[in-house]
């Protein structure tokens, strides 16, 4: 027999390896910044771009794109060529692959600190970002079909199918979700509204969970557990019913995370009954990993590599038992919103994406440069570290869910909230976020241990960065099944045939969701006295996104008695035909403002802005100064209301062609009740008095960035008017 001699590409792979350690410690290094930032709101006080709004998405983006994005390549690029017994297609797709993803990384780090950002979940990238997203991750999955095309091993193994149904999945939830209309270079409004937007995004957010945080992982686990152990997976027909069942089930859940909103209730009921569903294959997976160390346990005690494989699966199976419960309305009403969310991310996270890097990365080294690992000493303190610093961030977390859960929802013998104030709340879980960040700095202690264990391995090691190999051509067989031959056999031979079936399993979930919300205008009842926001609001708009807000506030008032007596009345589909994007949040740090317009005065969110502090005792709502002395560019309102018009918004040519007298009117209107504050007005004279007599440019308050921000939110929730009850009894009679 022919036996053909050819070489594995161990360059990419070294690239993609280095390239997750670095932005590993990056990523994991702003996120606890973030988590000082709870007890200390002022730590980055006055800079604009270290605030916690515009660093939020950064560690987000960082540590999904960045640390495990690169993790998913140096593993799909390491193990691809060796179970298709070839060279990646191109060398030339592979490259691009990194330095296009690595760019992109950067060009993420840049913006988002900078404000420039859609606001939409694991999706805040600006449009020419978004599309060179799409072209680098079409080079990756043009290089991972053709190297199928081009393989000398027959059967596709379950590690190929799961990053088959990565390339076509990722690739259609980011289109789809990044449909949206530039402004300028670095602006641009989605091009659905509302609740439409809210759907799409979810149908996104959940699924990049899905297929970017856990189908890779798999493919990953599939691979790398049998070789780390030693040993055959448990079960081929298991990974089999894994695989298709999953990838079915996952593209219907998204809307979970949109129960109790104002989405429709068949949408919300579908989300429902496919979550419940995806613990079966969830824990299929983790149970088909897990049983593949069966008389294994010996090796665990001992291998490093294994010890965090173990810790990762069993993390899989945790966050996929926790994921499919708190889709059930009756769990939802009590952890949505509440920090029990974020301890249930972090522990797929920190788990099962971290830990299964890690020891990826502890077992790919050693191979890949001929050598034995520097310390397998220092590899199991960090195992301990890493897995108490899991421990420490998680269980605060869930304690502070809870805690925040009872206390919203508690009420007086004469039904009044107990808790009326939401400060109240805050203050009761502070020591559970200084034990998160204990948690947090233990695990990133642990993984800067790693990168010097590394450091150190490669040091004693060989270059070899093109790894001889050798196998067999792949003979022709008949394109047709062969006596005998499964279905599922024939397809693993197929690499065409399983792209598409995997494609099409995708599509149907989402196509049933989606359509329906978006082409039938039924589903989301008008309301004739919601009105397009004024030029100045729209601007507030963009200054609140541009601030990452949402990250910290929801917009949605759910119809629980405790939200419609603690914030108004509950929200309704209608109120965000004009909204691109939804800003509903997915998280209540602070209370939620879908009714704040008129609650407060205009001095009080001017101070609230500068010093939130003097407005509300005990927040740890960081200062927002630069907008109180920040000159508010309006340069730009005019495209931006034409943008709006293309998407369906009414404003008229007139509206247009008035925008900046509208602005200077109603900025001139909030100047003028800012006057009513003394403090205010004696402070604004001093300051123009001394610009006067220094020569220096003075800006009119109307002009800030303040005043925008001030119009918008005191629009928030004033186009819905409760009639009061002694005005719906006088109506009856």
């Amino acid at each position: 027999m022919e036996v053909q001699q050819f070489y594995y590409d161990n360059k990419i792979v070294k690239k993609f390896i280095y390239a997750t350690m670095l932005w590993g410690i990056v990523g994991m290094s702003v996120g606890l910044l973030l988590a000082f930032m709870f007890m200390f709101p002022n730590l980055t006080d006055g800079i604009s771009w270290l605030s916690f709004g515009r660093l939020r998405p950064l560690h987000t983006n960082a540590v999904i794109f960045a640390f495990v994005g690169n993790a998913i390549f140096a593993g799909v690029y390491y193990s691809t060529q060796r179970l298709l017994k070839a060279r990646m297609f191109s060398d030339f797709l592979s490259n691009f692959n990194f330095w296009g993803w690595q760019l992109i990384i950067v060009a993420a780090a840049i913006t988002l600190p900078l404000g420039y950002t859609t606001s939409k979940e694991y999706a805040e990238l600006e449009w020419p970002i978004d599309i060179a997203i799409a072209l680098v991750w079409v080079a990756f999955g043009v290089n991972l079909i053709g190297t199928m095309i081009k393989r000398r091993q027959r059967h596709l193994y379950v590690a190929i199918w799961f990053y088959v149904a990565t390339f076509v999945t990722v690739a259609v939830l980011h289109i789809f979700n990044s449909l949206e209309l530039p402004v300028n270079a670095l602006k641009s409004y989605s091009v659905y509204a509302g609740v439409q937007d809210a759907l799409v995004q979810w149908w996104y957010g959940h699924n990049a969970v899905a297929f970017f945080l856990t189908t890779p992982f798999l493919g990953l686990m599939y691979y790398f557990v049998p070789k780390a152990a030693n040993r055959p997976i448990y079960s081929y027909r298991l990974s089999i019913v894994h695989f298709w069942s999953l990838i079915f089930i996952y593209i219907w859940a998204g809307p979970h995370h949109l129960l109790y909103s104002a989405l429709p209730d068949w949408a919300q009921n579908l989300g429902v009954a496919f979550s419940v569903m995806l613990i079966a294959p969830s824990w299929g997976g983790m149970i088909n990993g897990l049983l593949t160390l069966r008389g294994a346990w010996d090796k665990v005690r001992t291998s490093p590599t294994l010890k965090f494989m173990v810790v990762a699966i069993t993390g899989y199976g945790m966050a996929t038992f926790e994921g499919p419960m708190l889709s059930l309305k009756n769990v939802n009403a009590i952890a949505h919103f509440s920090d029990w969310i974020i301890a249930h991310v972090h522990v797929g996270a920190l788990a099962w994406n971290g830990f299964l890097t890690f020891g990826m990365i502890y077992w790919l080294i050693p191979k890949m440069f001929k050598t034995r690992l520097a310390s397998v000493g220092l590899a199991n303190f960090h195992f301990w570290i890493g897995t108490l610093g899991i421990i420490l961030y998680a269980l605060p977390m869930y304690v502070a869910g809870f805690t925040q859960a009872l206390m919203w929802k508690d009420f007086n013998p004469d039904g009044t909230l107990v808790y009326g104030n939401f400060l109240e709340t805050v203050n009761e879980i502070m020591p559970m976020y200084w034990m998160r960040a204990i948690g947090g700095s233990m695990y990133i202690i642990g993984a800067c241990v790693m990168v010097y264990n590394i450091v150190i391995t490669i040091k004693s090691g060989q270059k070899v960065e093109d790894e001889l190999a050798e196998a067999a051509p792949l003979t022709r067989v008949s394109k047709r099944r062969t006596v005998g031959e499964t279905f599922h056999t024939w397809l693993e031979r197929k690499p065409i045939q399983l792209t598409i079936l995997a494609t099409v399993a995708i599509l149907i979930g989402g196509v049933i969701q989606i359509v329906p919300t978006i082409l039938v205008k039924s589903n989301i009842p008008t309301i004739t006295s919601v009105t397009p926001y004024t030029p100045l609001e729209l601007e507030g708009r963009d200054l609140y996104i541009r601030e990452g807000c949402v990250g910290c506030h929801s917009q949605m008032v759910r119809p629980f008695r405790s939200e419609v007596e603690r914030y108004g009345e509950y929200a309704k589909a209608g109120e965000f035909v004009y909204d691109h994007p939804f800003l509903w949040g997915s998280k209540r740090t602070g209370p939620d403002l879908l009714r704040v317009g008129g609650k407060y005065s205009d001095n009080w969110h001017l101070n609230h802005m500068y010093d939130p502090q003097s407005t509300s005792s005990g927040s740890i709502m960081p200062s927002y100064s630069w907008l109180i002395r920040n000159e508010h560019d309006r340069s730009s309102v005019a495209d931006k209301m034409r943008a709006m018009v293309s998407l369906g918004v009414p404003y008229t040519d007139e509206d247009i062609a008035n925008a900046q007298q509208s602005m200077d009117e109603q900025a001139s209107k909030i100047e003028k009740n800012l006057y009513s504050d003394p403090d205010f007005a004696e402070n604004y004279e001093a300051d123009k008095k001394y610009a006067k007599e220094n020569g220096e440019a003075f800006v009119e308050m109307k002009n800030r960035e303040i005043v925008a921000m001030i119009a918008y939110l005191q629009r928030l929730g004033t186009d819905i008017k409760i009639k009061g009850t002694e005005e719906l009894l006088s109506e009856n009679k």
